[in-house]
């Protein structure tokens, strides 16, 4: 035991000696004054923080939905206060299904759906001025807009208010304009983003700054600036009525992929996106400089591309994978490191799609604050998602609930096109939540007539056409088609040629009504030339030649036939009076010889 005690002793002794030397060379004064101020690292007060995802029952959720297998990177569902619309798997075309928002439970098989598309749906977005209007884009180039009456469709709907032409390629996204009325973005796979005034059916400008495949766009809170995203790797912000480039920058190096959103009126973006590494990324950006980020963090390791969802009420930004169950949410602040991490929604669920809901349409009995319409990738089923902050108070919070995004525009598209901005019109969700809207206004033009009814005038018209026997020699006959095939193939060339200088305004005139008459009684130039007639024809033409613009490809067409038509006949014309003077002067020279 002595022993024992004695070499504690003398380890407790040599620990001591240690100690000693190591405290006399360490200075004191810096355990009090620190060379500079640490990083606070503990929990930061927000009252988003204990914000939880709440999905809805069973009951709640629409089933039994044939969701889309389309590989696009789209949402593939869009939601207001009325109805819930998602794109349907079809064997041959494209379609999407509209249901009532109270229409929940299983679905009949056989319901009702838009089937007006030729090619798969890629996008649907509801008017933000008129909960009955959507407009859908589609792999067969086009853009259609739809009205829904209010109940749901009663029958499968076929007939679209306005069809508007304009891309080469499939059409992948479509934006509404935020604060004008009748202004909408289409962004298609032929690299060109389109403005579009569908009161006229009309384009406002063509954006042709990308050199690759358009990944998304976003408008800012007044809808003066349009970002994009690009294969290409590159950020872009546009003044989208002139197509100038404001600012462009690298954005993500990976090659899958990338998304943005406008950060509201902040000035600030924020994309989604992959590093080199294929790791899942985020970064926010200020929209005058995109030369570099303000932060960029990673995610994680998955492989679904990330969709950014801005809330401008709450500064929350929403982070959603495509194929994985997770949502994370980031509360966006106005100094570094701009974006704080909340928490997450998990499910096992994957999602193939997320419709948004306006924030009028939230319950505020309940604090929620957002709601998902999550599409599962798995099975059949569309099933709600509100986030929803922890409040003891059944009262109106007016802290989360400041004045929101109204039905009423800020703008004309007129104004809009000319130049002026505005802020949206607010409204409060204390007196006016949930509020819907209803506008059964037709936005087909007057001046543009459906494809059927262009169809049923000409077979009117041909069936009114008197059918005159053809006597003329065979020769005559063999002439004419010649002639025909010749046209038809000049033709041919000249709708080429306006199809690749389409911004070129070719104007034509018009050719006489009586020029017309005598075409169709003769049936060739060159037998009107042979009758001797040539020169009353030109002095006719020339008295009753018209200036009117053709209104029409069809009549840009026919006034062009017409034309040519003309041109060859005082060809002729000419060459006959050459020949006529060489006649004359020769009988001059041989009267002359005899005189002699």
């Amino acid at each position: 035991m002595p022993r024992i005690r004695d070499e504690l002793l003398e380890k407790f002794e040599f620990e001591e000696h240690s100690y000693n030397l190591l405290m006399s060379s360490i200075d004191a004064r810096a355990c009090y004054k620190p060379y500079e101020k640490s990083w606070f690292r503990g929990v930061r007060s927000s009252k988003f923080r204990h914000v939880y995802g709440a999905p809805a029952k069973r009951e709640k959720c629409y089933d039994n939905i044939k969701i889309t297998k389309n590989a696009h990177d789209s949402q593939f569902c869009a939601v207001n206060p009325k109805f819930l619309a998602i794109v349907t798997e079809v064997a041959g075309g494209g379609a999407f299904l509209v249901l009532p928002l109270d229409n929940t439970g299983r679905l009949d098989f056989n319901a009702n759906r838009v089937t007006g598309h030729t090619g798969p749906v890629l996008d649907i977005k509801w008017n933000p001025f008129n909960d009955n209007v959507i407009a859908s884009s589609s792999d067969d180039c086009t853009v259609k807009l739809w009205h829904i009456p209010d109940g749901g469709l009663s029958r499968n709907l076929t007939d679209w208010l306005v069809e508007l032409q304009g891309h080469k390629r499939r059409v992948g996204y479509i934006e509404w304009h935020p604060t004008a009325e009748n202004i909408l973005f289409s962004a298609g796979f032929d690299h060109l983003v389109i403005v579009w005034d569908i009161s006229k059916g009309e384009t406002v400008s063509v954006i042709d700054r990308h050199p690759d495949v358009i990944y998304s766009m976003s408008l800012n809170r007044d809808g003066s600036l349009l970002a994009t995203t690009c294969k290409d790797k590159k950020l872009r912000v546009f003044e989208p009525r002139s197509g100038i480039i404001v600012s462009e920058g690298v954005c993500h190096a990976g090659t899958k992929a990338s998304k943005v959103v406008f950060l509201g009126a902040s000035g600030r973006l924020l994309t989604t996106g992959f590093s080199r590494h294929s790791d899942r990324q985020y970064a926010v950006w200020s929209q005058h400089d995109l030369s570099a980020p303000l932060t960029c963090e990673t995610i994680d390791s998955s492989s679904g591309i990330v969709f950014p969802f801005y809330d401008n009420d709450t500064n929350v930004v929403y982070l959603a994978g495509k194929g994985d169950g997770n949502i994370r949410y980031y509360e966006v602040v106005n100094e570094a490191p701009w974006v704080h991490y909340l928490s997450q929604f998990i499910s096992g669920n994957p999602q193939r799609g997320l419709g948004i809901m306006p924030k009028r349409g939230v319950s505020t009995a309940i604090c929620e604050v957002f709601r998902f319409y999550k599409l599962h990738a798995t099975r059949g089923m569309c099933e709600p998602i509100s986030m929803i902050v922890p409040r003891k108070s059944d009262q109106f919070q007016e802290d989360l609930y400041p004045d929101t995004v109204g039905t009423t525009p800020a703008l004309s598209a007129k104004d809009w096109i000319s130049g002026m901005n505005s802020p949206p019109v607010l409204i409060s969700l204390k007196t006016g939540g949930s509020i819907t809207t209803h506008k059964p206004r037709v936005y087909k033009p007057t001046h543009l007539a459906s494809a059927t009814d262009l169809n049923t005038k000409k077979k009117f018209a041909f069936l009114s056409t008197e059918t005159v026997p053809d006597y003329r020699p065979k020769e005559y006959n063999e002439l004419s088609e010649k002639s025909q095939k010749t046209s038809s193939n000049q033709s041919t060339k000249f709708h080429q040629l306006q199809q690749k200088f389409n911004n070129v305004a070719l104007q034509t005139p018009r050719c006489s009504i009586k020029f017309y008459e005598l075409v169709s009684k003769f049936g060739s130039y060159s037998h009107y030339c042979k009758n001797n007639i040539v020169s009353s024809t030109i002095n006719d033409n020339k008295a009753l030649e018209t200036t009117d613009i053709p209104n029409n490809e069809a009549e840009l067409r026919l006034a062009y036939l017409r034309q040519t038509d003309e041109l060859r006949l005082v060809r002729r014309q000419l060459a006959n009076s050459q020949l006529r003077v060489k006649e004359l002067e020769e009988q001059i020279r041989k009267h002359q010889q005899k005189s002699l």
